[in-house]
């Protein structure tokens, strides 16, 4: 799936036609968009800025909500047990849509059978990050270190089961390494530990790591998506160091309570297309280091099916387990 070429083939050209052939469905009230994640990261600052250009083109508000926990599961929950009439969204995640159902033993809905896909909403890159008190300049440093240290390191992520978690395993089994995973109730707290040198390395959102990196309080080795990111150049790809296996892109998608109106998931479809097409959604996105990214909701379904094969792979490899 291709972030800008969704928006530039996908959205712009069929806008028309869609718009034409969509019914008539529209909100009797504003909307929720549950993000099941505190606020200030990637998932809550894209939902945001989706949102805000949403309810200009709905007339009607979209009232962004965060409800994080349990790897995003209770917001999760939320919106599998809310009324199916299309006015309760989620932005969903890597974590949430497609690992959650592997790791926890118990869950109360199911990714696949509670949610009904309506439109892709942004991808985004993530960076390997060490702290500058470790002596390696490159990823091939890295792991030589961590060869030659095993189980002696640590990593940090936003939780179990987090795309931050995920993406470092699969990393950890492309390079063959031991290293310790740390789980933080998010991001911040565990780029402050990394700073502070009581964790040695992370997997995160390019977008929470710029600042950091350009101070110097932060050290990045790698990038993980396709190709190098527009905010880090000089950062180096997981492929160009060696490790093709080990590319992930994080992702946000949009989704709704299954059994919603065909109706009212085409119309949100049309909209959110058309929203993630604006200039000005594309530029805040884009400064945020997340990239606008829609799709059709059957290609998002296909999606969907082959991340969860991807990461249901990692994580028996792995060996990922919540109680």
């Amino acid at each position: 799936m291709h972030r800008r070429s969704l928006i530039a083939g996908a959205a712009l050209a069929p806008l028309a036609t869609a718009a034409a052939q969509t019914p008539e469905w529209q909100p009797n009230r504003p909307l929720r968009m549950i993000v099941p994640f505190v606020a200030g990261g990637s998932t809550d600052i894209g939902a945001r800025i989706l949102a805000d250009r949403m309810g200009e083109l709905l007339g009607q508000g979209v009232i962004v909500e965060n409800r994080g926990g349990s790897g995003g599961n209770i917001g999760g929950e939320i919106v599998a047990r809310a009324a199916p009439d299309g006015h309760t969204l989620m932005m969903g995640v890597t974590g949430l849509l497609t690992t959650n159902q592997h790791i926890y033993r118990s869950m109360s809905f199911s990714p696949e059978r509670d949610f009904a896909p309506v439109s892709l909403a942004y991808t985004s890159d993530m960076v390997i990050v060490v702290s500058p008190n470790l002596p390696v300049r490159s990823l091939r440093d890295f792991v030589e270190l961590a060869k030659r240290r095993p189980g002696e390191m640590s990593f940090g992520s936003s939780g179990h089961g987090a795309s931050t978690h995920t993406a470092a395993e699969l990393f950890k089994l492309a390079a063959g390494i031991d290293v310790m995973h740390v789980p933080y109730r998010g991001s911040g707290a565990a780029m402050n530990d990394l700073i502070a040198g009581t964790i040695q390395m992370m997997l995160v959102q390019i977008a929470a790591t710029t600042g950091p990196i350009r101070e110097g309080r932060i050290r990045a080795l790698a990038s993980t998506g396709p190709r190098r990111h527009a905010l880090l150049p000089e950062v180096p790809t997981v492929t160009e160091e060696g490790w093709p296996e080990a590319t992930a892109t994080s992702w946000g998608a949009v989704m709704t309570t299954a059994g919603a109106p065909q109706p009212a998931i085409r119309r949100l479809n049309a909209v959110i297309r058309e929203a993630l097409a604006h200039p000005s959604v594309v530029q805040r996105m884009t400064a945020a280091g997340i990239d606008p990214a829609s799709s059709g909701v059957e290609e998002l379904a296909e999606y969907l099916r082959a991340e969860r094969e991807k990461w249901g792979r990692v994580v028996r490899d792995a060996r990922i387990v919540v109680d």
